[in-house]
This record gives structure tokens, C-alpha cells and sequence, in this order.
């Protein structure tokens, strides 16, 4: 048993392990939801470190790689529904094909259906999950985590 143990680990160590996935909050105007990245007291406070509203943290810092505020970082925060379908990338990054801040994009273009910038797509004030609903439950945004 000691030794199938150990041939995992070695396994994991030499193949390399993908790297963590860390709830960091939901991506929604609804000020009264506490995981909203609108509700100043709860995950979109600036004083939490894992806050895309946080200066100081790596998702949100101008200079940090996965932050959601530095127009050049490659591994920023990923969105998902409700259904768990991936909404692209919480950058404001122009161009990342999947950040949210490509207007020419999948996930940026005001004229795709998969954009949370089309309000009549996923960026619709009356889907549920949609981040411009007050009263919604928003997107999930996931980070790496090392």
C-alpha cells in the first residue's frame, strides 16, 4: 500500500500536478450578495487579498499575471454560469481572444451571444446569472492558484 502511495506521488511530481482552482467570488452587480464583486463588505471588498477589487492581491493588482486589472496579464480569472459554462476570461486585457475587455472577441463583442457585453446575450439585466442583473446571482469567477 506504502509503495502504490509513493509511485503516486512520483507520478504527480515528475508529471506535474495543473495547478489549484480557487473560488474567488461572483461577478455580479447585486450589492446585497456577499460573494458579489459589488458588495463593498464581501468579496469585493479592497481589503480582501483575494478580491479583484484588492490593489494588493493577485487579482487584482495592475501588476500581477492573473489579475483582473492588468491590461497585459495572461492568466486572469476565468467566468463561469450557472450551468458551468465558461464566459471567458475576467481581464481587461484587449487582446486575449477570451477576455471579456476584446470588443472583437467571443466573450467581449457587444454582438455575441456568449458576451456578458451584449444585453440582449449573457450580459442580458434579466438573465439570473448575468453580471449586470441587481438582483442576480452573477458569473463565478474561478483563479489559479498555486
Amino acid at each position: 500500500m506504502k509503495s502504490r502511495i509513493l509511485a503516486l506521488a512520483l507520478l504527480a511530481a515528475t508529471c506535474g500536478v495543473a495547478s489549484a482552482q480557487q473560488y474567488i467570488g461572483d461577478y455580479s452587480s447585486n450589492p446585497y450578495n456577499s460573494n458579489s464583486t459589488s458588495n463593498r463588505y464581501g468579496a469585493g471588498s479592497q481589503y480582501n487579498p483575494n478580491s479583484v477589487n484588492s490593489p494588493y492581491g493577485q487579482y487584482g493588482s495592475q501588476y500581477s499575471n492573473r489579475s483582473a486589472n492588468n491590461p497585459y496579464a495572461t492568466e486572469a480569472p476565468k467566468l463561469y454560469d450557472s450551468q458551468g459554462n465558461y464566459r471567458g476570461n475576467l481581464s481587461s486585457n484587449p487582446y486575449d481572444p477570451d477576455s471579456v475587455s476584446n470588443p472583437y472577441g467571443r466573450y467581449g463583442s457587444r454582438y455575441s451571444s456568449d458576451s456578458i457585453n451584449n444585453p440582449y446575450g449573457a450580459g442580458s439585466p434579466y438573465r439570473s446569472d448575468s453580471p449586470t442583473n441587481p438582483y442576480g446571482s452573477g458569473l463565478r469567477i474561478i483563479g489559479d492558484d498555486d
